[in-house]
């Protein structure tokens, strides 16, 4: 089931309105770009979806047992780590034995053009590799709702096309992905926008 914002809208406690009356729908199966100016509340609409906040108009219908998964703008991994380890791990946690994780795992990192990494620690990863490994982790974790805060922000413009295309890969997995940017290129790579600066 979809994660539905109904009317939806914040106010600092100084009473300055940050946006309001936003209804949206996000699907299954689908990404959709956050965007708008700085200052104009994606981190803020991105943690009241998450069900971190709560929003001061409105309501956010989540469907039961919709698991919220956020990836921050700076990756963080564990630097002696695999690439693998960092993945295999979130379907171990899921249940599955140690050799059908890494199967999975590199069916997940082959995805997202990390195959050939697979025994890289994180300490070795470039920019663009590790946002790369945040969204495979992600991925197989399987939330059934995942943030992304701005991914390109800090990477080189060939980088951040690597990550754009990843993005552009997430919507396969059947999570309802929500990103938030100024990347015009990731806006692109999305199946719908949701432009905050309309919403002030």
């Amino acid at each position: 089931m979809p994660v539905r914002l109904e009317d939806v809208g914040h106010v600092w406690s100084n009473g300055v309105r940050l946006f309001g009356g936003v209804d949206r729908t996000f699907a299954e199966g689908t990404v959709t770009a956050l965007v708008g100016p700085s200052g104009s509340g994606k981190s803020t609409l991105l943690a009241i979806i998450a069900g971190m906040l709560r929003p001061t108009d409105g309501t956010v219908h989540r469907p039961p047992g919709c698991r919220p998964l956020w990836v921050f703008q700076n990756p963080h991994g564990v630097a002696r780590r695999r690439v693998l380890d960092h993945v295999a791990l979130s379907f171990v946690a899921r249940g599955c034995d140690r050799r059908t994780a890494d199967v999975h795992a590199c069916d997940v990192l082959e995805r997202f053009g990390l195959g050939h990494r697979v025994d890289a620690r994180f300490a070795e990863l470039s920019g663009g590799e590790a946002q790369r490994l945040m969204l495979s982790r992600g991925i197989a974790s399987a939330p059934g709702l995942m943030l992304v805060d701005e991914p390109t922000a800090q990477l080189d413009r060939a980088t951040a096309a690597e990550v754009n295309e990843a993005i552009g890969a997430l919507a396969g997995a059947g999570a309802a992905v929500v990103v938030a940017t100024h990347d015009d290129d990731t806006r692109a790579a999305c199946d719908d926008v949701l432009d905050l600066g309309s919403h002030r």
